[in-house]
């Protein structure tokens, strides 16, 4: 293969790569609307593990509202804690901070 064909080959095989990576990145929505209170759920199912832990649902932005997203049951990671996802207001509007597992 020729030096210059290698080159654009390389070139192109990082612009995809870019591209692809870009597509997969994070994008931040501000809600201008304040969330609504958190749903009480009772939680009737039973756990399919004696150490699973129960995940609260929350309030989800969605078409321009909010929409209830239920609770479930996960899988404990060890030696981590599990951190419940909330909605954070900032001077753009309301967030949407993740739940995720912090390292205890």
């Amino acid at each position: 293969m020729k030096s210059s064909n290698r080159f654009f080959v390389i070139v192109f095989a990082f612009m995809l790569f870019g591209f692809t990576v870009q597509s997969f990145a994070a994008r931040r929505v501000y809600v201008k609307k304040t969330p609504p209170a958190r749903k009480v759920v009772v939680v009737k199912t039973v756990k399919p593990h004696n150490n699973s832990i129960w995940v609260k649902g929350h309030w989800k932005w969605e078409n321009n509202r909010y929409v209830w997203l239920d609770g479930c049951w996960e899988n404990p990671k060890p030696g981590h804690l599990w951190i419940d996802g909330h909605w954070k207001k900032t001077k753009h509007g309301w967030i949407w901070v993740q739940g995720h597992w912090k390292k205890q």
